[in-house]
């Protein structure tokens, strides 16, 4: 059991001191840890955890964290695998604040914040595609195959042109996937 919380603690921490960029940046390297270096779970259930996690509210890394941790080893894993996701980040954030606040306009700074974000776009870009990949299974002739696609269109319009809370597309793709996505 001690060497199962380690081996929790080792796969969240370093995925979480490696992803730079938020929560949604992280989601690859759990992945991996989760699933390829693990095997705590595979492609596809990572992929229903992922989206039944990004219909709660809050952050999706703690959210991941919890759940995987407590099925790998219950409570203690919940724990230990939080304790990962918070504790070394908020550790270095208090620890550097005061640094950053005083290279703030460092040039220098400004140009390593600049060169990581073409990186943070491309792993969000490696998670929309295997996100993709769950998204359009099942029969490939079916009217439920095509209901994914349609209801990421109505969720990207409300929220980008209409200006709608995403709540609201949430609920909706639950609804509809409870009435026509069962099974």
């Amino acid at each position: 059991m001690l060497m199962t919380l380690w081996k929790l603690f080792a796969a969240f921490g370093t995925a979480t001191m490696l992803g730079y960029g938020g929560g949604p940046s992280i989601i690859p390297l759990y992945e991996d840890q989760v699933v390829t270096r693990n095997q705590w779970m595979d492609t596809a259930e990572f992929g229903r955890t992922l989206a039944f996690g990004n219909a709660l509210p809050g952050p999706i890394a703690t959210k991941l964290a919890a759940f995987i941790g407590f099925k790998v080893a219950g409570w203690a894993g919940m724990l230990v695998a939080l304790t990962a996701v918070v504790m070394p980040t908020a550790l270095i954030m208090v620890a550097l604040a005061g640094v950053m606040l005083k290279l703030d306009n460092n040039p220098y700074i400004k140009g390593m914040i600049r060169g990581v974000q073409p990186i943070i776009f491309v792993m969000m870009a490696m998670l929309a595609y295997d996100f993709a990949k769950y998204m359009f299974q099942g029969s490939p002739h079916s009217f439920v195959s095509f209901l994914p696609f349609l209801l990421g269109a109505a969720f990207f319009v409300m929220v980008q042109y209409l200006n709608l809370n995403p709540v609201w597309g949430i609920l909706l793709a639950l609804g509809v996937g409870a009435f026509f996505m069962r099974g």
